[in-house]
């Protein structure tokens, strides 16, 4: 990586929870300036707009769940342990003292009508995430670790769909009590479709 490589991954680094936190038109060029220590000109040299910083944060985010994922799952060999720790992930990305939320959800919904680039990229990572917990139920079940009947779409749409609901929530209320209660309904329901 050449330096200016080097300045424009440190500035997605650092711009990149910022922008998840305050949103990104709640961000302005002065916050990551602050955040970088550097001059306007020093951002804008690295980047034509303020949109491609956002879209090169949200890249960076989602690559960091995505490999603390792999992480976390690479520890565990049953699949249901696996899908336990997915939950576990997002619970404790929830109720961290320090979580801003998905970024899925943050950039997803001040995207939706205003930013085409954004609301594609949260689709893929939609996609991507609901394809995981597909795999892992669709492993177990060829593995005989989890019932036939036990279907993996429909599982992996739910799930997902349950967690940024209940993530929101959290964050919304300051209270855990939402993603506490649909980790546990999600284990439940892995836990009945056992062999």
């Amino acid at each position: 990586m050449n330096k200016a490589e080097r300045t424009k991954q440190f500035i997605i680094e650092k711009a990149a929870p910022i922008i998840n936190r305050k949103g990104m038109a709640g961000t302005s060029i002065s916050d990551i300036m602050e955040a970088t220590q550097m001059a306007k000109g020093g951002i804008y040299g690295n980047f034509e707009s303020k949109e491609e910083i956002c879209a090169l944060s949200l890249d960076y985010l989602l690559e960091r769940i995505d490999t603390t994922l792999n992480h976390r799952l690479a520890d565990h060999t049953a699949c249901k342990d696996k899908l336990f720790e997915l939950l576990e992930f997002y619970k404790s990305q929830a109720t961290a003292e320090n979580a801003f939320g998905c970024p899925m959800l943050n950039f997803g919904v001040e995207a939706d009508d205003t930013n085409p680039e954004i609301k594609q990229q949260i689709s893929k990572a939609i996609a991507a995430t609901q394809a995981r917990m597909s795999k892992l139920v669709k492993k177990g079940i060829e593995t005989g670790e989890f019932k036939k009947g036990f279907d993996a779409e429909t599982f992996s749409i739910k799930a997902f769909c349950m967690i940024e609901g209940a993530m929101w929530a959290t964050r919304m209320t300051g209270n855990s009590k939402q993603v506490r209660v649909v980790t546990d309904l999600l284990k439940k329901e892995i836990t009945d479709h056992l062999k």
